[in-house]
């Protein structure tokens, strides 16, 4: 019954946000890869390990870049978009409607109710989570072109970020650069394991709408 329920299909996922959200997927990946083989450099052959390191950091931080872009670019559509990328999307428990929505996500979460809130854009828990993982990207921004302006002291990022530096030392930036994955990755692992929950649960494309831009709704309007 609930496939044959799920009869309205919006267009939820603009194109901005869809790019966004691949290009820090593909980001992340790169990101990772590379972060960890800096922090952890192992040898491809005899002499060749400050070759690759050279090719290693360079490739981390032009994704590191494109990251960085990718992530303005999704705040700057967020006042340009649709309702479901709007700021205000991020933020459910500044009003009433949002407040009801978490209740009732948080008595499906913990067994207390069987119905699954349906939910078109952003589930009121994932956004809540969606901004703290936004706190986590632009530490990671920040802390990494802290340690990037360390390469050009008298540059214009070093200028920019070179308090960060001063005020926590290198060694600190580093380590908080380096932890902040952890905490990322752990987002990533519980955000693909919710979004194949609820496309199982809800029937509502939750993981194709990331391609096609659709999601299928039981109601017309939502609640």
């Amino acid at each position: 019954m609930g496939n044959q329920q799920c009869k309205f299909k919006r267009y939820v996922w603009e194109l901005p946000v869809r790019w966004c959200h691949w290009i820090n997927v593909l980001s992340i990946v790169v990101l990772t890869a590379t972060g960890l083989y800096i922090a952890f450099p192992f040898a491809f052959g005899h002499g060749k390990t400050a070759f690759a390191m050279g090719w290693v950091r360079f490739i981390h931080f032009v994704f590191g870049f494109m990251f960085a872009v990718s992530l303005f670019s999704r705040v700057a559509w967020s006042f340009l978009g649709n309702r479901y990328s709007s700021f205000a999307e991020f933020f459910p428990m500044l009003t009433e409607r949002g407040r009801r929505k978490t209740w009732h996500m948080l008595r499906y979460y913990f067994f207390l109710s069987k119905q699954v809130p349906e939910t078109v854009g952003h589930n009121p828990l994932a956004a809540s989570a969606y901004t703290l993982l936004f706190c986590f990207y632009i530490l990671m921004i920040v802390t990494g072109l802290t340690l990037y302006s360390t390469a050009a002291p008298h540059g214009i990022l070093f200028k920019l970020f070179g308090w960060v530096q001063v005020l926590f030392t290198t060694q600190g930036v580093r380590l908080v650069h380096h932890i902040s994955l952890y905490f990322i990755f752990g987002f990533v692992v519980n955000h693909v394991y919710s979004a194949w929950l609820m496309d199982i649960k809800q029937h509502g494309a939750e993981i194709s709408s990331m391609f096609s831009g659709y999601r299928f709704t039981v109601h017309k309007e939502e609640d």
